[in-house]
């Protein structure tokens, strides 16, 4: 006998999830339907409330991360904007696309983003970036559900040496302006402008400024599950 409702009911008097019902959960649970962050939110403030919103604590984000409690308090607090490769971390332990987190837009075929428009990503000061030693603008802000991501990318001098980064996908990088250091593996490459540089995320990696000048790369990271 089946409900009137969106649940069926099988001989036993068992409710039992209709296959539509199913299926319309799992593209919810992957695309982020439904705990979608305010557009006023900033990326610290999207990420808090995405883990509030799926009931996990900043526990259960550690444990996923491997990023301490304290360093995930401090990004959604604002206090620091983390690396691109932390934020694909991110978004996959909070089962959301990254773009979700970063800034909210309408589901649109395409998006176009003129120069004049451009925004970054974050609304602290330049200086609380610095320790990471870039500080990125996203270049598809109104675009969801895509696989693609972006980014214009500033390349700060700094004699912090952060650790290789590793996550899934792929990375595609143009260089516009400057010397980059890109270290990959056990291997060094140095890109002058026009150069570029393709991939796996998979494989330890580091993007820097050469020397005492900023640089600036196009970077687009591919970030689609399999």
């Amino acid at each position: 006998m089946k409900g009137s409702g969106k649940e069926g009911v099988d001989q036993e008097g068992v409710s039992v999830r209709r296959p539509e019902e199913e299926l319309l959960e799992g593209i919810s649970r992957t695309s982020g339907s439904g705990e979608e962050p305010p557009a006023t939110l900033s990326v610290g403030g999207r990420i808090r409330f995405v883990r509030e919103a799926k009931g996990l604590t900043l526990m259960d984000v550690s444990q996923r991360t491997g990023f301490s409690e304290e360093t995930i308090a401090h990004i959604e607090n604002g206090t620091i904007l983390p690396p691109l490769g932390d934020m694909v971390k991110l978004a996959k332990a909070l089962e959301m696309k990254m773009g979700y987190l970063l800034v909210q837009g309408e589901s649109r075929p395409y998006t176009t983003v003129r120069k004049a428009d451009r925004k970054r990503i974050s609304r602290y000061a330049s200086q609380r970036t610095e320790r990471y030693g870039y500080i990125y603008e996203t270049l598809a802000p109104e675009k969801k559900d895509r696989n693609m991501e972006p980014f214009l990318v500033t390349l700060i001098p700094t004699e912090k040496e952060e650790p290789p980064s590793t996550h899934e996908g792929e990375e595609f990088i143009f260089v516009l302006e400057g010397e980059v250091e890109i270290l990959l593996g056990n291997q060094r490459e140095v890109l002058s402008p026009e150069d570029s540089i393709y991939y796996d995320s998979t494989l330890p990696h580091r993007v820097k400024a050469l020397g005492n000048s900023q640089a600036r790369i196009l970077a687009v990271l591919y970030t689609q599950e399999k």
